[in-house]
C-alpha cells in the first residue's frame, strides 16, 4: 500500500490543462469548492483561448505543460485535453510529484492506460480518473439496488445512447476529433461512460463482440453494437450511435433481473422509468425525486466527483474512481475495438 501525503493545512492548489468543451466543469467545480481548491494556473496551446481564461481567472496562463510543473506550485493537474494525449502528460505530472485528474477516457491505448497508473504508482501520487455519471442520483440508486442484490440473478442489461454529433462538432478543436490517435470513436469518447456502467453496475465482463460503422467524415466510429457475456452469466447489449436525427435522444441502461426490473432513460440516464422489484425498500420513495430534467449529456456529477477527491488528497477518504478502476473500462473498449477489427468475439482479461 502508497502511503500518499495529505494536505490538511492550506487549500489544494489546483491547475486546468486544456480549457476546451469539458473544462467548464472543471471550473465550475473548482468554485463550488473554494474552501478547499485554489485555481493556481491554466494551460492551453491556443494562446487566444489561453488568455481569454487566464485573464477570467485571475490567474497565470502557460501554453506549454512543463514549463508551468516548473513554475507553479501545483498539487494536483486537471487534464481536460484529447485523450490520446493523456498519457505523456499524466507521465510528466507525475515525474514532477504533482497528483493527476484526469478526463476520459484516460487514454486510447491499453499499454498507455497501463502506463499512467505505475508511472502515478511510482512517484507515489495519485491518479483520478473522471466517471462524473457515477454520482448521477438516478445512478446511485440503482448501485444500491444492484448492491443489495434486489435483483437476484441479473438476466440481462441492455445500454442505449442514441445523440447527435454533426459533422460540425468533429470539424471544431484543431482537427483532433474523431481521429484514433487522439480521440477514440462514439464508444470510447461520447458513450464511454455507458461503457463504464457494464462493469461498475454488473461486474467483470467475460467476453465482447462488436460491430461498428462510420458515416461521418472521420476515421473512427459514430455507430456501433456491443453484446456482452458477465463472468455471473448476464446477457447483455449496448447500441451507440451519434447519428440520431435531429436532437440527442435517449441515454439508457434497463436491467432484468430473476425479482426486478429497472429502467432508468431520459437523454443522460436522468429518468427512472421503470422501478419494480418483489419486496419494497425504504428508499424506493426517492426514485420520484431522483429523476431531474437535463439538458447536458455531462450530468451534475462534476462537483460531487470534486468532492471525493478533495477528501482523498485530506486524507479523509478512498478514491472513488482511481487509474486502476479506469483501467477496467479502457480494456472494455480496447476490447471492443479489437471484436468489431477482426470480426471476433474477445475474452477478457486482456492481460494475464
Amino acid at each position: 500500500m502508497h502511503r500518499y501525503p495529505t494536505i490538511t493545512d492550506r487549500r489544494i492548489r489546483i491547475a486546468v490543462v486544456g480549457c476546451g468543451r469539458i473544462s467548464r466543469n472543471h471550473f465550475g467545480s473548482i468554485e463550488r469548492h473554494a474552501a478547499d481548491l485554489e485555481l493556481v494556473a491554466v494551460c492551453d496551446i491556443d494562446p487566444a483561448v489561453l488568455r481569454e481564461h487566464a485573464d477570467r481567472y485571475a490567474v497565470p496562463g502557460y501554453l506549454d505543460l512543463q514549463e508551468m510543473l516548473e513554475a507553479e506550485q501545483v498539487d494536483l493537474v486537471a487534464l481536460c485535453t484529447p485523450s490520446g494525449i493523456h498519457p505523456e502528460q499524466t507521465v510528466l505530472a507525475a515525474h514532477y510529484k504533482r497528483h493527476v485528474m484526469t478526463e476520459k477516457p484516460m487514454a486510447t491505448r491499453w499499454n498507455d492506460g497501463v502506463r499512467m497508473v505505475r508511472a502515478c504508482d511510482e512517484a507515489g501520487v495519485r491518479l483520478f480518473v473522471v466517471k462524473q455519471n457515477r454520482r448521477n442520483t438516478t445512478l446511485q440508486l440503482l448501485k444500491r439496488a444492484v448492491t443489495e442484490k434486489r435483483f437476484g440473478r441479473i438476466h440481462m442489461a441492455h445500454i442505449n445512447v442514441f445523440w447527435t454529433r454533426p459533422q460540425s462538432y468533429y470539424d471544431q478543436g484543431n482537427g483532433w476529433r474523431g481521429t484514433w490517435e487522439f480521440d477514440g470513436g462514439a464508444f470510447m469518447n461520447q458513450a464511454s461512460h455507458y461503457v463504464d456502467l457494464l462493469d461498475w453496475l454488473i461486474g467483470p465482463v467475460e467476453k465482447v463482440q462488436a460491430m461498428m460503422s462510420t458515416t461521418r467524415d472521420i476515421e473512427v466510429e459514430d455507430t456501433g453494437v456491443l453484446n456482452v457475456r458477465w463472468r455471473n452469466g448476464a446477457l447483455g447489449s449496448m447500441s451507440v450511435t451519434m447519428l440520431t436525427y435531429p436532437e440527442n435522444l435517449e441515454g439508457s441502461i434497463t436491467i432484468l433481473g430473476e425479482r426486478g426490473t429497472v429502467r432508468v432513460g431520459g437523454v443522460a440516464v436522468n429518468d427512472i422509468q421503470t422501478w419494480q422489484f418483489d419486496e419494497p425498500r425504504d428508499y424506493d420513495g426517492l426514485v420520484k425525486e431522483a429523476s431531474y430534467e437535463t439538458t447536458s449529456v455531462y450530468g451534475f456529477g462534476h462537483p460531487l466527483y470534486y468532492r471525493n477527491v478533495v477528501e482523498v488528497l485530506r486524507g479523509d477518504a478512498e478514491p472513488e474512481t482511481d487509474g486502476r478502476e479506469g483501467l477496467k473500462s479502457l480494456e472494455l473498449l480496447i476490447a471492443a475495438y479489437r471484436s468489431a477489427r477482426d470480426g471476433r468475439t474477445v475474452s477478457l482479461p486482456l492481460e494475464y
